[in-house]
């Protein structure tokens, strides 16, 4: 299995795109620590891992927005599993307001857990694998909003396109030590998030009709997409930003 022997830190992994990058990655042999503010979620996902797959997985769950929790879920994954190879940072919320309404609260909270936690669990894992002279791979989630105009995300969207300038500037650094970065933009994918979309019989039709293969995406099929920038499969890549939606036109 492609992933065999690898240690993989999943952020916002107890539900949606999260959950099945978790599933895929134990599928092809990687251990799994499942993070969320979810613990009980967290802990149902790491059990259903370890029954499914036979891989060593466990919870960590943690606010990623906050420097101490980080620090507490990476010392707990690595006591469980050992040293980590593969941080995926997935962890993230949306909400949908008019720019105008916006407020102070509501612009702080969704960028500190979509960026700010990014930021943090990449510098908390880069510094142990630097420290520990190790290779290692990061993986962020940012949104096909990264490239699209939407109403009421003039928090979310730019949140979501700053991980591009993360994931390049990072890597420049990073890279040089062994560690690969990468971003993956999803499109609509079917998860609990986007489930008021998916069920509204009037928007869902004009998504489609944008959305080259007609149809909403899996969670796994993003999961499929991390665990190959992950791999040794795709060892030149880096500092690279993909889109995974199916075709949606006009980003």
């Amino acid at each position: 299995m492609m992933l065999s022997g690898k240690r993989a830190l999943v952020t916002g992994a107890a539900r949606g795109i999260g959950r099945g990058i978790a599933e895929v990655l134990a599928e092809r042999g990687a251990s799994v620590a499942i993070n969320d503010v979810d613990a009980a979620g967290a802990c149902a996902v790491a059990e259903l891992v370890r029954s499914l797959y036979g891989v060593d997985a466990m919870s960590a769950p943690g606010d990623v927005s906050k420097r101490a929790d980080v620090e507490r879920m990476f010392d707990a994954a690595t006591a469980a599993l050992g040293p980590i190879d593969i941080l995926v940072n997935n962890a993230g919320i949306e909400t949908v307001v008019p720019f105008l309404e916006l407020t102070d609260d509501q612009w702080t909270r969704l960028v500190d857990v979509n960026l700010r936690g990014a930021w943090l669990c990449s510098q908390i894992f880069c510094r142990r694998a630097i420290d520990e002279k190790r290779p290692g791979n990061i993986v962020s989630i940012g949104s096909i909003q990264a490239g699209k105009v939407l109403p009421g995300r003039t928090h979310y969207a730019p949140a979501k396109l700053a991980l591009e300038a993360l994931t390049r500037n990072m890597s420049a650094e990073v890279t040089p030590h062994g560690i690969r970065v990468n971003c993956i933009h999803p499109g609509l994918i079917d998860t609990p998030m986007t489930e008021w979309i998916m069920k509204n019989a009037e928007v869902m039709p004009l998504i489609l009709g944008q959305i080259s293969l007609g149809r909403a995406g899996q969670p796994r099929e993003i999961g499929t997409v991390v665990s190959f920038l992950a791999s040794d499969d795709a060892s030149y890549l880096t500092g690279q930003s993909i889109f995974v939606d199916g075709g949606w036109q006009g980003k």
